[in-house]
């Protein structure tokens, strides 16, 4: 089974793992609930006859919106991200356009060459973003521009992410092309809800999955910033409800971490009948791009 990865990047997607998920949960799903999607390779990797992506965070879900949109003619949206490289003098290497002194500032620079190559258009890239947010290609290639492909922004609002050591290359256009795939041959909907409000609006029927990939208690990431006790505990709730209800779920999740145990999760898990299995890690340092030997991380179902 090939990966299949979101052209979002988004930090901790499933798309590496999404094998050993697939396995747990049922072939034959009419609507796949994607509770916490993110990037999105979760419901990108399985397949169902009606897909229902939700997330919080509001730029994420109007890169989605965008990107559905515009990969409809996919071939017309590279070459308006070209048109757009080239304005702001961005390497380019899917095009092999990379600048004279390419190799020598890669000698000089081995492990930050793009981002001291790109740093000045980046920066006008994102001036320009900031000053009409509305211009969601610009947001797009700052992504695919920006430190570890994230999005973040201070709390006046302002995209603040700086240059990352990467560059539009074909690894960008492969994940697009997969994305258009998906989205232009499934019965695809993008929600922007919290969690909870948006699984209690749904009519949850038979043959329907949800997957949860929550943001991870005991983890650092941009998105962990609004997950707390109040929120794991939430979850586990709703859990309990759905199972009560005979709704079928599965649930990603880190339960011990560089010497720490989400323990709200390990009570759970202890307290319940619920089907857990162990997940060969996803979870990779930010810092250092290394998988953690000491993260354990579970898939939990209740079918």
């Amino acid at each position: 089974m090939k990966k299949v990865r979101s052209p979002l990047f988004y930090v901790g997607d499933k798309y590496k793992i999404i094998s050993q998920i697939k396995g747990k949960i049922p072939q034959n799903i009419n609507t796949f609930y994607d509770v916490f999607a993110g990037g999105g390779s979760a419901s990108m990797g399985v397949n169902a006859y009606r897909h229902k992506m939700n997330d919080i965070d509001t730029n994420i879900v109007s890169l989605h919106r965008y990107l559905m949109e515009q990969v409809k003619d996919l071939d017309a949206f590279i070459e308006h991200m070209y048109d757009l490289i080239h304005y702001y003098k961005l390497t380019c290497s899917a095009l092999n356009e990379l600048p004279k002194n390419f190799l020598e500032v890669k000698k000089a620079y081995p492990k930050t060459y793009y981002a001291k190559l790109n740093k000045e258009g980046y920066l006008q890239l994102r001036n320009d973003y900031n000053s009409d947010q509305s211009n969601i290609d610009l947001l797009y290639l700052l992504l695919v521009y920006g430190f570890n492909h994230m999005t973040r922004f201070n709390r006046a609002g302002m995209f603040n992410l700086p240059v990352g050591n990467v560059d539009w290359n074909k690894n960008v256009e492969y994940a697009l092309r997969n994305y258009a795939e998906y989205a232009n041959n499934n019965n695809v909907s993008v929600y922007n809800y919290d969690f909870e409000k948006f699984v209690l609006n749904q009519k949850i029927e038979a043959n329907d999955f949800l997957y949860f990939d929550p943001p991870y208690l005991i983890t650092f990431s941009e998105y962990n910033k609004m997950w707390d006790n109040n929120t794991e505990n939430r979850l586990y709730n709703l859990l309990d409800i759905l199972d009560e209800q005979g709704a079928k779920w599965g649930l990603s999740n880190v339960l011990t971490h560089k010497e720490k145990t989400n323990q709200i999760l390990a009570d759970w898990i202890e307290n319940k009948n619920y089907n857990v299995y162990s997940i060969k890690s996803n979870y990779i340092s930010r810092f250092d791009n290394t998988i953690k030997d000491d993260t354990k991380e579970v898939f939990i179902t209740n079918s």
